[in-house]
């Protein structure tokens, strides 16, 4: 694949992006906030200081800042998934362009979103001490980036054993060895921070599963709608051809003697 093909795929993986990053916040927006809200009401109704002023306002964070940040985070996600389609197309098995796409998706929602999940879940605003801020942010990117590696690992061992095995039985096995490395690992990690007491339990968990759910809608409509558009891109339409010399067309009557 050369490099204007990668650029072409690129630009449309940041389009894709969009896309889905305006899909994304639609569901946050709508299903997210309101459990963001009930925490921001717990927060403040246990917290010992108040009267603080807010930079930004309640408003403009779950309007205007939620849309940029869902919109920047599409397009670096849209750009990134673009150059691992680029990776793994033909490599993966032979797939087209839209089943790769939705292959490259799947392995990124899986292993960028619902692994690190398991292991540190989202907390709403109230949940987690301020000082460990820092030290939960590098447990979850390192989470991320132990389940990436982990996920290459298995892909790498299936395709070793494909040829003996066979493709069904390799990807088993490969998929059974990634769940118990994952799981020793996650034995070994430190645990996330405890919720504070008397916080709503429905509260919490409808956050975790509107931020679970963004995710999970964010990763389909990339998948969805990049495909389509690296389809445009490897597999363009050839120009159609004048009537007259279309072979099926019936021949032009011959002049007469």
């Amino acid at each position: 694949m050369n490099s204007v093909t990668v650029r072409a795929l690129l630009v449309r993986g940041m389009i894709a992006g969009v896309l889905a990053g305006l899909v994304a916040f639609g569901f946050a927006y709508v299903v997210g906030e309101p459990s963001v809200d009930a925490a921001i009401a717990f927060e403040s109704a246990h917290s010992h200081e108040h009267g603080e002023e807010e930079l930004v306002s309640r408003a403009v964070q779950s309007t205007a800042g939620l849309a940029t940040a869902a919109l920047v985070y599409g397009i670096a996600l849209g750009g990134i998934t673009a150059l691992a389609f680029c990776f793994a197309l033909g490599r993966v098995g032979r797939f087209g362009a839209r089943a790769t796409a939705a292959l490259v998706a799947l392995g990124g929602f899986v292993t960028v979103a619902l692994v690190p999940f398991l292991k540190y879940p989202a907390n709403p605003p109230a949940v987690g001490d301020p000082a460990t801020l820092n030290q939960r942010t590098a447990l979850f990117f390192l989470m991320i980036a132990l389940s990436v590696l982990l996920a290459i690992g298995a892909l790498l061992f299936g395709r070793s054993l494909a040829r003996r095995w066979g493709t069904w039985n390799a990807a088993v096995a490969a998929s059974a060895a990634f769940a118990a490395v994952l799981g020793v690992a996650m034995a070994f990690l430190p645990a996330g921070d405890a919720l504070p007491e008397h916080f709503p339990a429905a509260v919490l968990w409808e956050f975790r599963l509107a931020s679970l759910g963004v995710q999970a809608l964010l990763w389909a409509a990339l998948g969805l709608i990049l495909g389509p558009l690296a389809e445009r891109v490897l597999e363009p339409r050839s120009a159609q051809r004048p009537a007259s010399a279309d072979p099926a067309a019936p021949s032009a009557s011959a002049p007469a003697h």
